[in-house]
């Protein structure tokens, strides 16, 4: 069992010096000859490798000897290269014991050049003694793999005639007149896989105390008690948990990382700052690098000859970088001015560590926002289905001066391993703080999917450069949806990026928690060790019960810590109990490699004993399967290339969305239509390169695009300008027209001024004609605005049929955006212009409107199919989002949840407001602020079934059921998924909590087996199990203290323990009309019970008090299929899907629960509604399944 357990801090310590005959040899020509004697070689003198008790010891004791894999340790000795092991001597010159030739080191360290290492300046014998002095060293292997250490070099006297070199004395004969005071250096090396550099360098301080010479204990039983104790402690776990050991006379720090992706931090990160400037900080350098700290001083390996120009980084984030770096406290002096001083030295230590720790978190930040603001822009040029970067582009839209940089960087292998990360949609440091500093118009734009151009904002910023700041709405409770403008993209107060960056992320201050080891005792023998397991399990078990179960993530550390004692001590059930306990209080740190190897290896007496357990069973059948699931990640990643063959539907649609024009199936479809015009059904290289380069031409110029001030007054904020014609003659002047996805103006010629023509919105008729001018006729394009009486004439010529073409288009989309409530219809159409506009430009023949005109999506269906949205439909809707935006083809909204905003102290302004949650297929939520409707946390994922059911039980959680059994449980502050509830068998349904005094104590979960579970939500243990006689549970609802269960046969109610009340069963009551009950919900204020039927369209109303009763029935008009229901105020909002126009559609049937009349009939949705969910009673939010994918807001009057 050995073999699977992870290592103690120590790895191997090793003495390393002169050997003794050496020395002596050095010390008599040093009595002759009274000079300096050239340096020694140095050798590894002595190793120490744990274990450092017998085998018959281990074998006596009920303990593992643990800490260290043999199975991945050698010899250190090379056929011919090393010395033999046994012939390595003490240093008292003494042949070393037998003992010794068994010890081995772990194969992937290496002892050849340790000594060396060990004495960088050389092994000199000195007149004087020096300091001692330690210094550290990193060991990378050649698969990137490193190990640490540190190393402490002391010095021993030779003085008249002694050697003292491992603190004894031993008399010499040395014939001479004079005595000389003589000392010589020892090194002692400790390894460790852990970057401890501060712990390690405190323990070697407290053990060159011991080491003081003339002392008559011999130095290697120091050192050996010394690397025994370092063996026997383990590293901490990811998180807020530091372990303390009394080394005497100082107490160690052993820090954990932040999360399981960031490194231990044990060093003083802001030591380059002391010894350089930001400036210097920033450069950047190939191959070898030799920084001399001394000097402050940097060298690298290339001469001057041959040196490359090292690029600068990027201006605006390098100086944003100087500008934090100056602003931070780098001496702890001046921290210590203001500060009584401390007359405990303990005291005083924690005090210096605090404001280190401190420091290293800012230095952190800095660090962390310099390479977001570097590499923000990455993902713009990112195909996520196709895993492809396009690199080219990303280049062009980087400053002239910064090109240089990113060409650079972009080669490297590092880089290529952040591609990735984002490609894998790896939500790690740098993934938050990018989405943590996303400015409004970014949020925006990624709803919207826009095409990139530069906004009227940050054409100001260029040009001007003006400081704005966000405006933050402390919003608590939902927006009055008549104020957001929903036919338009939402003005905003004017932002910046460079003052986003600026503002940073307020720093989160994270409590750290101390857990203090209990004491090593020697002699170290075996008892010794199993007591030290005994009371470090003891310790952990006061913690344990002593601690409150709201402080789950501490809890979890001790569970963590416990378990993996536990596995030292050889209780493997107990391990896996504790481990399992991550489950419930933070699933992120669950050693799964650990557990599974630990569950391989297990006896078979103590598997048969574990599955014997239910819960250690299914432990280790999740853990057995995940091994099982395990599919290599496809982790490549491909530069955009033009492609050099012809390409049939399917691989075009792939090259377009590599190259990151659009997504968009269908609109790639058309597009290929368009491309093909008069040709066979396949795109030639030439024609693809042709529109590509048109298209990213056209890009390019719009980023160029620098309209005068007097202009800008005139657009709003976050208008782009996205098309500018030829400079034609109209009946409003001579210029340019420009279009935006809101209107069309005159850019006037000579002095640039602003002649708006119309929005979109007001536009009464559009027309190309011609008129006379001498023997011509010219084309001319003619738009009729509903604002104005003069008719819009312009003389476009060769562009009037596009234009034509592209002004119907925004028109239309226009309309059917106002029309929808549906802001992204006018970005469709938009993308659809710019798509004819690139046809246009890259096909050059007589067929090229006829062609563009393949993508005029929206005006087609205004002339062919014109959908008209009643009346009551267009009243009750008042907006509608997309959580499908960017993705390749809609997904069905499964679930939504609204969960009101909060603000408590010290909660960022993000809990402040409003959320909506919305469950897609495959696991993944998204999840919305509901105050501006925009993408507040991309998806992320919890599983990759179906999710079910979500609920908000407590401020701080929201569950989330699965059809895999797991119920997923969301922290709303740090918008991830840290605790799994585990004990449903079957697929999860539903999910409801119950609220007493306002405060939710109690949850149940049922399964569609019949299973229901009450829980403890503080504790997240389970309070009461219970069977249900019938199977195919899909819904529970609690009232009165009695549990209203829907088994598809049956409506069942019994109470909070599981004992029958009343049931009412389908047979019996509605067989000739049904056979399953769909779905059910009450109506308490008139003891009704309301229920669907599959393939029905009736629904039936019970009275609750009696389900004996025959029902009431309400019959839906054109209703196919009820899916779901909700209770609004004294309404019952109905979704489901029927005839409208004599298509099928995506219905809600607004019904009087009192009058049991149908109030509304809302025909919002191009596909079946599957989920309802209710805003505060103010509002209900309806989501539909995958034809259409989106989420409308209904008013609720």
């Amino acid at each position: 069992m050995e073999e699977v357990l992870p290592s103690g801090l120590l790895e191997i310590c090793v003495l390393a010096g002169a050997p003794r005959e050496r020395v002596e040899d050095a010390y008599q020509l040093l009595q002759k000859e009274e000079k300096n004697f050239p340096p020694l070689d140095p050798e590894v003198l002595s190793v120490f490798v744990p274990p450092f008790i017998s085998k018959e010891e281990i074998q006596a004791t009920n303990i593992n000897s643990s800490n260290f894999n043999k199975t991945k340790r050698r010899s250190f000795r090379k056929k011919k290269e090393r010395p033999k092991l046994e012939n390595l001597k003490n240093p008292n010159g003494e042949q070393k014991a037998s003992d010794t030739e068994d010890i081995s080191v772990p194969k992937d360290i290496d002892l050849i050049g340790l000594p060396q290492l060990c004495f960088p300046g050389g092994l000199y014998i000195t007149s004087e003694s020096k300091e001692d002095h330690i210094h550290f060293l990193v060991f990378t292997d050649v698969c990137g793999n490193r190990t640490y250490g540190v190393v402490a070099q002391y010095y021993q006297p030779i003085q008249d005639g002694y050697i003292s070199s491992n603190g004894q004395a031993h008399r010499e004969s040395v014939r001479t007149t004079k005595a000389f005071g003589w000392f010589v250096p020892f090194a002692i090396c400790v390894i460790s896989r852990y970057p401890y550099f501060n712990a390690l360098k405190d323990c070697l301080s407290c053990l060159l105390v011991h080491l003081t010479p003339r002392r008559d204990l011999d130095v290697d039983d120091r050192i050996k008690e010394f690397a025994a104790k370092l063996s026997l402690i383990p590293s901490p776990p990811p998180g807020t948990l530091h372990l303390i050991f009394n080394m005497k006379p100082l107490q160690i720090v052993f820090p954990s990382r932040e999360d399981p992706d960031s490194p231990i931090i044990d060093l003083d990160l802001h030591l380059p700052l002391l010894c350089f400037k930001p400036e210097q900080v920033l450069q950047e350098a190939e191959d070898l690098i030799l920084i001399n700290i001394d000097n402050g001083d940097i060298t690298h390996s290339k001469s001057s000859v041959d040196e490359a120009v090292i690029p600068d980084v990027p201006s605006q984030a390098a100086e944003t970088f100087i500008k934090r770096v100056e602003s931070l406290q780098l001496h702890y002096d001046l921290e210590l001015c203001h500060l009584s001083s401390s007359t405990d030295f303990i005291e005083l230590q924690m005090r210096r560590r605090a404001w280190q720790q401190k420091l290293n978190t800012k230095v952190q930040q800095i660090t962390l926002q310099l390479i977001v603001n570097i590499f923000r822009e990455v993902k713009d040029h990112l195909n996520y289905e196709h895993r492809v970067f396009n690199s080219e582009e990303f280049l062009k839209t980087r400053a002239h001066g910064d090109q240089p940089f990113y060409k650079k960087v972009l080669e490297t292998h590092i880089f290529h391993s952040f591609l990735k990360a984002r490609l894998n949609r790896r939500m790690d440091a740098f993934a938050q703080l990018e989405l943590s500093t996303q400015s409004e118009e970014d949020r925006l734009n990624s709803m919207l999917d826009s095409p990139r151009r530069l906004t009227v904002e940050k054409m100001a910023s260029k040009r001007f450069n003006p400081q704005y700041m966000i405006s933050k709405r402390m919003v608590i409770s939902m927006p009055n949806l008549q104020d957001i403008r929903s036919h338009d993209s939402p003005a905003r107060t004017s932002s910046l990026r460079r003052s986003e960056t600026e503002r940073a992320v307020k720093l989160s201050s994270k409590s750290i928690s101390t857990f203090k080891i209990p004491e090593i005792h020697f002699p170290l023998m075996s008892q010794c060790v199993h007591t030290y397991y005994t009371d470090f399990i003891n310790h952990l078990t006061r913690a344990i019960n002593i601690l409150q179960h709201d402080n789950s993530a501490l809890l979890a550390r001790y569970y963590y810590l416990r378990g993996l004692i536990g596995l030292m001590q050889g209780k493997l059930l107990d391990a896996l109990s504790d481990f399992q306990n991550l489950y419930k209080t933070d699933i992120r740190i669950f050693p799964t490699d650990l557990v599974r190897k630990v569950v391989e290896n297990m006896p078979p007496f103590e598997r048969s004993l574990a599955d014997r357990k239910p819960e250690l069973k299914r432990l280790i059948s999740q853990v057995m399967e995940k091994q099982r699931e395990v599919i290599k990640v496809d982790d490549h990643v491909k530069n955009f290339k033009l492609p050099k063959t012809h390409m049939q539907l399917d691989d075009f649609v792939k090259r377009i969305q590599e190259s990151g024009i659009i997504k968009d199936i269908d609109t790639i479809h058309r597009l290929f239509d368009a491309l093909t015009v008069g040709h066979q059904k396949q795109i030639d290289p030439e024609t693809f390169k042709d529109f590509y380069n048109y298209w990213k031409d056209t890009e390019a110029e719009a980023q160029e695009v620098n309209l005068p001030h007097t202009v800008l007054e005139h657009l709003d904020t976050n208008e782009c300008v996205y098309k500018l014609s030829c400079s034609v003659k109209t009946n409003f002047g001579v210029g340019k027209i420009a279009m935006t996805q809101k209107r069309l103006f005159l850019l006037t010629e000579g002095r640039p001024g602003y002649v708006e023509i119309t929005t979109f919105r007001n536009i009464e008729d559009v027309k190309s004609t011609t008129v006379a001018f001498l023997l011509l006729r010219i084309p001319t394009l003619r738009i009729k605005s509903v604002s104005k009486k003069e008719v819009f004439e312009a003389n476009l010529k060769t562009e009037c049929d596009l234009w034509h073409l592209m002004v119907k288009e925004m028109w239309a989309g226009k309309k059917m955006a106002d029309d929808h409530k549906d802001p992204q219809y006018i970005q469709q159409a938009l993308t659809n212009v710019l798509l004819m506009d690139a046809v246009a430009g890259a096909l050059q023949s007589s067929k090229t409107i006829y062609a563009a005109s393949k993508l005029s999506y929206f005006d087609k269906m205004k002339n062919e199919v014109p959908m008209m949205v009643p009346k009551t439909t267009s009243e009750t809707l008042k907006h509608k989002i997309n959580p499908s935006v960017g993705e390749t083809f809609p997904q069905a909204v499964d679930v939504l949840l609204y969960t009101p905003g909060h603000l408590d102290a010290g909660d960022k302004i993000e809990d402040a407001r409003p959320k909506l949650w919305c469950a897609l297929s495959e696991g993944k939520v998204i999840v919305f602020d509901a105050s501006t409707w925009t993408i507040q946390q991309h998806c992320f994922k919890v599983g990759s079934s179906k999710l079910t059911c979500m609920v908000m039980v407590e401020q701080s959680q929201v569950w989330i059921g699965s059809q895999d059994t797991i119920i997923y449980i969301i922290n709303t502050h740090s918008m991830s998924c840290n605790k799994q509830l585990n004990d449903h068998r079957s697929h999860v349904m539903d999910i409801i909590a119950e609220n007493r005094n306002s405060v939710s104590s109690e949850a149940y979960s049922c399964s569609l087996d019949g299973t229901v579970i009450a829980w403890n939500i503080s504790t997240l243990k389970v309070n009461r199990r219970f069977q249900l006689p019938c199977k195919n549970l899909t819904a529970i609802k609690l009232h009165n203290n009695r549990l209203w269960c829907c088994t598809g046969s049956c409506i069942l109610v019994v109470t909070t323990n599981g004992s029958p009340w009343q049931e009412m069963k389908i047979e019996e009551n509605l067989k000739d009309v049904c056979s399953y009950f769909l779905c059910f919900q009450l109506f308490p204020e008139g003891d009704q019970v309301w229920t669907s039927c599959l393939g029905s369209s009736d629904l039936y109303i019970w009275n609750a008090t009696d389900l004996s009763r025959t029902p009431q029935k309400i019959h839906l008009q054109d209703c196919s299929e009820i899916t779901c229901m909700i209770k609004v105020k004294n309404q019952m909002w109905i979704g489901g899907r029927g005839l409208s126009q004599g298509k099928t559609r995506g219905k809600i049937y607004v019904i009087d629960a009192e009058k049991k009349t149908v109030e509304k009939e809302l025909v919002g949705h191009a596909d079946t509604v599957k989920a309802l969910c209710s805003a505060e009673d103010r509002y209900v939010l309806s989501g539909s399944g995958r034809e259409e994918g989106k989420i409308a807001i209904w008013k609720v009057e």
